[in-house]
């Protein structure tokens, strides 16, 4: 990851209070690998619609956030120019093929970097 620009992204239940310390967590292990980071986007689930119900759940089986968060991030992908999105959650398979290729650069989760 040296000289790479990454944007990080997070998911968090309504329930997680410390979701910036975790954000600046993972942009720790990112810039300690030797990347930068050029943007960060936090998507919390449960805070406003939805309710106490619907925190534990993914906003979307295919990209874990919602459709307009994938918006923001691909727009911020684009004109940052990042080499790629890191995910502070696990991400299947099938999310992260989703998502590579919505983003048109590599899409990882936090798990791999630590491996």
């Amino acid at each position: 990851m040296t000289g790479a620009n990454v944007l990080l992204v997070g998911y968090f239940s309504a329930k997680q209070k410390q979701y910036a310390v975790l954000m600046d967590e993972l942009a720790e292990v990112v810039t300690a690998l030797g990347a930068r980071v050029v943007g960060s986007f936090v998507q919390r689930r449960g805070v406003s619609d939805g309710g106490v119900k619907t925190m534990g759940r993914p906003y979307s089986s295919r990209t874990l956030v919602s459709a307009g968060k994938v918006r923001e991030i691909a727009s911020a992908r684009a004109e940052t120019d990042a080499d790629a999105v890191v995910f502070l959650n696990p991400l299947t398979g099938h999310q992260q093929d989703v998502l590579t290729e919505t983003f048109n650069c590599p899409v990882i989760s936090s798990a791999e970097l630590r491996a």
